[in-house]
């Protein structure tokens, strides 16, 4: 069966008109309505680690896959008593060498800078049965690195999650969405079982695991328009 993966990144008031990258800021208020619009369609929001057996056909039932990129402290304020209060679990792709950091990556292009989750609040959200995933060491674009440091990207940041954790990593997400053949092996080779892009669309047993598509949700996404990547991709 098809699986919608929901991508998010900060979960907070969206600044300025002018601010760039301000579609990505999604307001707590409107990510509240869409994970009832979700109880309410009868669809039980899951991490991609419980998505991964429905995704492959090996399950049925009605879940969308929730995941939110960069580890934001705004997630963890705003999204997770959310998630909490319908019994959803998500999961959060880390930007290993930023725990406890910020946004550093995103500031040369005019964001404003924006605190990363501590340790403490990474273990907490991990302590409830939420998903931590990797997303590389510091946000880098895959493509444009050479092999050999891609390699470290993709393995230390695994590693140094599980050792925070004292479990297994499975789940990675390709910062930028940019990745290559050559990427998804280095996932495949470094242990983890899945790994999203930005390319759209449902996720299907038929579908590449280490090239899961998603459904990027905006600030001005409409409750209509929230339904229908649900059930569209």
């Amino acid at each position: 069966m098809a699986v919608p993966i929901l991508a998010y990144h900060q979960i907070a008031v969206p600044p300025s008109r002018k601010a760039p990258f301000r579609s990505m800021v999604v307001h707590p208020e409107a990510f509240h309505r869409q994970m009832e619009w979700l109880k309410r369609l009868g669809i039980q929001g899951v991490s991609l680690r419980e998505a991964m057996p429905y995704i492959r056909g090996e399950k049925t039932g009605k879940v969308a896959a929730i995941t939110f990129d960069d580890s934001y402290a705004n997630v963890y304020e705003n999204a997770l008593p959310v998630l909490q209060e319908l019994g959803f679990t998500a999961t959060n792709f880390v930007v290993a060498n930023q725990i406890g950091g910020s946004n550093v990556w995103d500031v040369p292009l005019g964001v404003a800078p924006a605190p990363c989750m501590s340790v403490e609040q990474l273990k907490h959200w991990h302590s409830l049965g939420h998903e931590v995933g990797s997303h590389t060491l510091d946000h880098v674009r895959l493509p444009q690195l050479p092999m050999e440091e891609a390699r470290r990207q993709i393995t230390h940041s695994r590693e140094l999650l599980e050792d925070l954790l004292d479990e297994g990593i499975s789940s990675f997400c390709f910062p930028y969405g940019d990745e290559t053949p050559l990427d998804r092996v280095l996932a495949y080779e470094a242990g983890y079982s899945a790994a999203t892009t930005t390319r759209r669309g449902r996720a299907r047993s038929s579908d590449d695991p280490f090239g899961l598509p998603r459904a990027t949700i905006r600030r001005n996404d409409s409750w209509l328009h929230f339904v229908k990547k649900c059930v569209l991709g």
